[in-house]
């Protein structure tokens, strides 16, 4: 891998080296099955906060991964949080077979995948599975293989706001009735940030980063420009006590969306 190249990719010096080792580990381990090694998220989109954000990464294989490979991405990630521990816990992987970017609606077959430091042989995937390919469509940054636009098709921005008015029903509505779950400041900050988004994505017709996504709320719907604020500010060593605040801002992005469903 070409190290100039990787210390250019992002203004975050640590961040570049740390993708740099990742990928040279991925092509070792997974050597001719790998396509594709993608950085997405809000690093590709200038809206990356070093105290809050996560990095977020792709690999594309050929074929799934065997019960070997499996083992051995498990100790990478495991080398990879002792080697770079301001980023244990904020780092997400997702390893894709290539013939399940054709699917609009997300795939059946999980997938390995790692998240708050935590790694899963079988994930499903859920309504953020097309977000998400819309996104790394549109700003995705190959660390290995060719540009992410070559594998798969565009989606259709319909697509993304019926599936931003599931993940709302499925995904954050539930969170109602789960308050240890919204005690966490981190998760008061990720629910209201992503309801900005869902609202900017289903009203707007557009999807947009999520700083976009909130200074666009805190100009439509001035009532919650203070929560929208502090979601917006905080960062890991922040407390963030704005649990009912966030529930009804939930309750109020439900009440927004609930005509929109059969967009």
């Amino acid at each position: 891998m070409d190290r100039e190249v990787f210390n250019s990719l992002t203004p975050h010096l640590d961040i570049n080296e740390l993708l740099l080792f990742a990928a040279n580990v991925i092509n070792d381990i997974l050597r001719d099955n790998v396509i594709g090694f993608y950085l997405t998220g809000s690093l590709t989109y200038n809206d990356f906060v070093p105290g809050r954000s996560d990095i977020d990464l792709l690999v594309v294989v050929k074929n799934p991964l065997s019960k070997e490979d499996i083992n051995q991405v498990e100790q990478f990630h495991l080398d990879v949080e002792r080697c770079y521990p301001q980023w244990a816990e904020r780092i997400e992987y997702s390893y894709l077979p290539h013939a399940q970017l054709k699917n609009i609606l997300p795939p059946k077959t999980p997938r390995p995948y790692i998240g708050g430091g935590k790694f899963y042989a079988e994930a499903p995937y859920g309504n953020e599975w097309i977000i998400n390919q819309f996104f790394l469509y549109k700003y995705g940054i190959a660390l290995i293989g060719p540009d992410f636009k070559t594998l798969a098709a565009q989606v259709n921005i319909n697509d993304v706001r019926k599936a931003s008015i599931k993940d709302l029903f499925t995904e954050w509505a539930p969170k109602i009735n789960d308050p240890e779950w919204l005690e966490n400041s981190h998760y008061q900050s990720y629910l209201v940030l992503n309801l900005c988004r869902i609202l900017y994505t289903i009203i707007c017709g557009d999807a947009a980063s999520k700083t976009i996504s909130a200074k666009w709320v805190q100009a439509e719907y001035p009532e919650w420009a203070g929560l929208v604020k502090i979601a917006m500010d905080w960062k890991y060593d922040i407390k963030m006590d704005q649990k009912e605040k966030a529930i009804e801002f939930l309750w109020f992005t439900i009440n927004k969306v609930k005509n929109r469903e059969l967009l």
